[in-house]
This record gives C-alpha cells, sequence and structure tokens, in this order.
C-alpha cells in the first residue's frame, strides 16, 4: 500500500483526518505494551523476519574490518565483516564446531577468525580455513562454513535479515531512493550515543514519531517545530509503503536561534551539515519497520534504532552522521554541539515514556488512544499485530 497525506503550504493546517482514516480510528489494546506472551510473538513474528538495521559502511572501511553486533531480541550475535574482495558480509558469530562465539571484540580488523576453544579458523568470508585433526570428524570444510545472514546495503546503512522472504529494496519500494540521498549516505563518519530506558519498543518508538507532545515536553527545545500557527508542531505530510512510512517536518520561520546556536547552526554550520549533507529530505522524517528511523535535519541529521530488551525494556542508538573529518576547532565544536543538544531533547523525554511504561505495566488499562495526528503510531502498531497475529495462525496450523 502506497498513500499520501498532505497539507498544503504556505500557511499550515492539520494533515486531515480522512487521508488516514484507513488506518482505523479505535483503540487499541494495551496489553501488547507490556506482555512477555506478546513480546515472545514479536520476537519471532517480527524481528526474525524483518530488515535490522545493524551499522554503516563507514565502520569496515577495509578487507579484514570487523564489528560485532549483539542481537538480544533474537539471542543472536552477528559479525559484520569486510572481505578480501571488499564486500560486506554477515555471519552468525558462532564457531561451527560447538556453537562457541569468535569474536568478543567489538570492531577490530583480522585475517581471519579463530575460535579459542579448539582453534577452528574462519577466513573473512566464512570459509573454515582448517582445524585441529579435522580428518576425523568426517565432514568437509565446506560443510562447516561460518552461517551466513542476509545482508543488504542502503544509503549507507547495513541491514541484516535472518529469514527473508523478499530483498530490502523491494520491500522498502520508493523509500530506498529517498534513502539514498539522506545524509548517512554520503557520511563518512558518525558521533553516537546509547541508552536503556524501562519502556517497551514501541511505547519508545511512538514517542519519536509524534509531535502532540512537543510543547508540553519540550517547552525551550522544541520552539523549531511549534509556534501559534502550529500549537503542536505537527507534521506537513505523511506517506506510507507497506509497512513503512514517512512525515515532513513543519518547521517555524519565526523561530530565532539563541546565541549558541548561531554560533553552532548559523555560522559554524558551514563547519558542520552544511558541507553538503542536507540535501533534498532536510525536513524529512523515514521510518523503516519494524525499529528504525532517520530524520534529515540539516543541523544534526540523525537515525534512531530501538531494540527490545524484554517485554518492558529497551535500547536505543542515536547517530548522527557527518561527512569529512574534524579538520578544525569550529568544525569539532559545531559537530560536539549537535550531538549535546539531540541527546539534551531526547533525555527530556525519558521520564515520560518510563512513566508511561509504569502506568501500563499496572493493567490499569485495556486500550490506549490514537489521534489523527498520531498516524504513525497507529501505523506502527497495526503493522506488528498483523505479523503477531499472521504468525499465531501459522502456528496454529501447523499444531493442526
Amino acid at each position: 500500500m502506497n498513500n499520501i497525506a498532505s497539507t498544503a503550504m504556505p500557511g499550515f493546517s492539520p494533515v486531515p483526518a480522512e487521508s488516514v482514516a484507513w488506518l482505523g480510528t479505535a483503540p487499541v489494546p494495551a496489553a501488547p505494551y507490556y506482555s512477555p506472551a506478546y513480546y515472545e510473538l514479536e520476537r519471532e513474528a517480527v524481528f526474525r523476519r524483518s530488515w535490522l538495521q545493524l551499522g554503516h559502511v563507514s565502520e569496515l572501511p577495509e578487507p579484514g574490518s570487523f564489528i560485532r553486533r549483539e542481537v538480544e531480541v533474537l539471542k543472536a550475535s552477528v559479525l559484520l565483516v569486510c572481505g578480501r574482495d571488499g564486500q560486506i558480509r554477515a555471519f552468525h558469530n558462532v564457531c561451527t564446531h560447538r556453537g562457541t562465539q569468535l569474536v568478543e571484540a567489538e570492531a577490530g580488523r583480522a585475517g581471519n577468525f579463530s575460535c579459542p576453544y579448539h582453534r577452528w579458523s574462519f577466513s573473512t568470508d566464512g570459509r573454515l580455513l582448517s582445524a585441529p585433526d579435522f580428518e576425523s570428524f568426517g565432514l568437509t570444510k565446506e560443510e562447516c562454513a561460518l552461517p551466513a545472514i542476509a545482508l543488504e546495503i542502503c544509503g549507507g546503512l547495513i541491514f541484516v535479515n535472518f529469514a527473508p522472504k523478499i530483498s530490502l529494496r523491494e520491500e522498502m519500494g520508493p523509500f530506498a531512493d529517498w534513502l539514498e540521498k539522506f545524509p548517512c549516505a554520503q557520511a563518512t563518519q558518525f558521533s553516537e550515543y546509547v541508552y536503556e530506558i524501562n519502556g517497551n519498543w514501541k511505547l519508545t518508538y511512538d514517542n519519536f514519531q509524534e509531535n502532540y507532545h512537543l510543547r508540553f515536553i519540550h517547552p525551550r527545545t522544541g520552539g523549531a517545530a511549534v509556534s501559534d500557527e502550529n500549537p503542536f508542531g505537527y507534521p506537513v505530510k505523511y506517506g506510507f509503503h507497506g509497512p513503512h512510512r514517512t512525515q515532513t517536518i513543519w518547521s517555524n520561520p519565526n523561530v530565532k536561534p539563541t546565541p549558541l546556536q548561531a554560533i553552532s547552526f548559523g555560522k559554524g554550520a558551514q563547519f558542520a551539515m552544511a558541507d553538503g549533507l542536507a540535501g533534498p529530505h532536510a525536513r524529512d522524517y523515514l521510518a523503516l519497520f519494524p525499529n528504525f528511523f532517520v530524520i534529515g535535519t540539516p543541523a544534526q541529521s540523525f537515525s534512531h534504532t530501538i531494540w527490545p530488551l524484554g517485554p518492558e525494556r529497551s535500547r536505543g542508538v542515536i547517530r548522527l552522521y557527518w561527512k569529512g573529518e574534524d579538520d578544525c576547532a569550529s568544525r569539532r565544536f559545531a559537530r560536539e554541539y549537535a550531538l549535546a543538544s539531540a541527546r539534551d531533547i531526547h533525555a527530556e523525554d525519558r521520564a515520560v515514556i518510563e512513566a508511561g511504561q509504569r502506568g501500563l505495566s499496572s493493567g490499569a488499562l485495556k486500550y490506549v488512544h490514537f489521534q489523527v495526528q498520531e498516524a504513525l503510531c497507529r501505523h506502527l502498531f497495526n503493522n506488528v499485530n498483523e505479523r503477531v497475529e499472521a504468525y499465531k495462525a501459522e502456528l496454529a496450523g501447523g499444531a493442526a
């Protein structure tokens, strides 16, 4: 399904209700935001069968470069490796002898990978190179290659899928071309911070895909998207393609930067994002199912991935993308200020997300409610729930 809902500019009026009515208007059940049973279904129905964003090509700059990523929701450890041929591949971080994890380092460079237990050795393209007394196993080396994971790259971002049915680009449709024009596609490095929160992954994600809360939670930092003309900072446009969605963020034309912002994002912006990374999607937010989004704001373009750690806990990974080195003090200052600003804004959300989780986990509510301008929240819930219900039917059919 490919749907676009928009409102004309200049001036502002909210996206009309009828344009997103196809998403439904009924309350949605609260239990999926805290139920352990529902979380177990999500693990298999959603995360094992979806394209998951794990890294950026700048992390694997040369043959032998590797990074290890833990995907706790699937109890998986993933090894991303740049082979001698320059191709990036993904493998399960497990020795094919008896399952011992090969790599403990988070990142590095290696000519091969040797199991610490019995010294089975593997190449950067996953082949078994050698194993002590291998002849006694009655196996071929080809049978003992590292188990591969499907990997695709789009917009400089690395995605993997543990049980792919279609390619990433097929699933993304027109949004694949969008992503190729976001700053991450040109970036050569990034800044990152990671947080953990006592909140279900969907509840945490929802906070970052609706603007209804901006004037209440971000009265000091949300001025760029809030004004008398648009008091809730509602978006200009929504778009949908399959399980993915986008919105165009409204920008307050009358906002006045603070003196520090003027230095960093004004005159100093030439040292931050104005070096060719703003691009055509400078006010667009692109959410890729299930747990990733990227926003192309010129001052601090960033991505945000939210990983489930349990039914009531999650981890967020936020990255700001840059092109080129920090080759002068002004550029370094602008980038550090952008990272600090992003962290400050997101820190304002943490307490209310956790308060919402405590309320939902109490069982006091049977339903939660989404209004028209929380359309992206409803879209995420609908797509997760559709996959969970289909998986339940699949299990029931297998049992029969």
